[in-house]
């Protein structure tokens, strides 16, 4: 194994995406890792056995609330990984499964689902605490872990590139001044958008789009889920896409490749 295949993907409700064709799609695609957001299920609720049959392991981090957030991980069966850490010891973060961890060699893979302050003040509180919290967190790992690929739906556009129509939102909590100002400071840091990386220019690329007015179909979208890297991996990425046509979600899967 000389590189790594990875997909992050809000699945909105794993179940769901399931019933929409996601197990074939991953039999089709066969990479390495499948990074879930969204997963919106009990552990015991999710069909594990599908991702087994077809060489995956698995591990899940639900959220207490029945039907709600969480994230997962498949990793296929011949990819060694030492240690998965559920959570980032937060109680409120972690009791609303919002951030898994993986360990393969020294690379450390992050799979979170930042909060959506979609539905009002107090949500975007949570968020924006969030966001601050989250800094600390992988600024602490990076101490002991410097190479980190931080993967999820981070509910952000960062550039008015990444997004249809920055200036009818620009009070939209997801395109908010101070959440792009956040991804500025995180980029800063010593972080890499792979994506913007690889496509520094490219145009009408999003991964979710509202369900609203057909906008998916009128390519009327967002780009808010990344695999950010630590800079301390440059040399070995290879390359990252996103893949607009594949649908088991309001959602689409974003990929990267790197050399391990």
């Amino acid at each position: 194994m000389n590189t790594l295949e990875i997909i992050s993907y809000n699945v909105n409700g794993i179940r769901s995406a399931i019933k929409k064709g996601l197990i074939d799609w991953m039999k089709e695609t066969n990479y390495d890792i499948y990074l879930f957001q969204e997963i919106k299920a009990n552990e015991a609720d999710i069909p594990s056995e599908l991702f087994h049959e077809i060489g995956y392991k698995t591990h899940w981090f639900s959220a207490q609330k029945k039907g709600y957030s969480g994230v997962g991980i498949a990793v296929k069966e011949h990819v060694l990984h030492e240690n998965t850490v559920k959570g980032m010891d937060i109680h409120q973060y972690d009791f609303e499964g919002r951030l898994i961890r993986l360990d393969i060699g020294d690379i450390t893979i992050i799979n979170s689902y930042f909060p959506s302050g979609t539905s009002g003040e107090e949500r975007q509180g949570v968020k924006m605490n969030y966001l601050s919290d989250f800094f600390k967190y992988i600024h602490n790992l990076k101490k002991e872990r410097p190479k980190i690929i931080i993967a999820g739906d981070y509910n952000i556009c960062h550039q008015a590139i990444d997004i249809h129509d920055p200036v009818g939102n620009k009070k939209s909590s997801g395109f908010l001044p101070e959440e792009r100002e956040w991804m500025s400071q995180y980029f800063d840091s010593g972080f890499i958008d792979t994506f913007r990386y690889f496509h520094p220019e490219e145009k009408h690329q999003y991964s979710w789009w509202s369900q609203r007015a057909n906008a998916r179909n009128n390519n009327k979208g967002w780009r808010i889920d990344y695999h950010a890297a630590t800079k301390e991996l440059e040399s070995q990425l290879q390359d990252a896409k996103i893949f607009m046509d594949v649908k088991h979600s309001d959602h689409c899967p974003i990929y990267l490749k790197i050399k391990v």
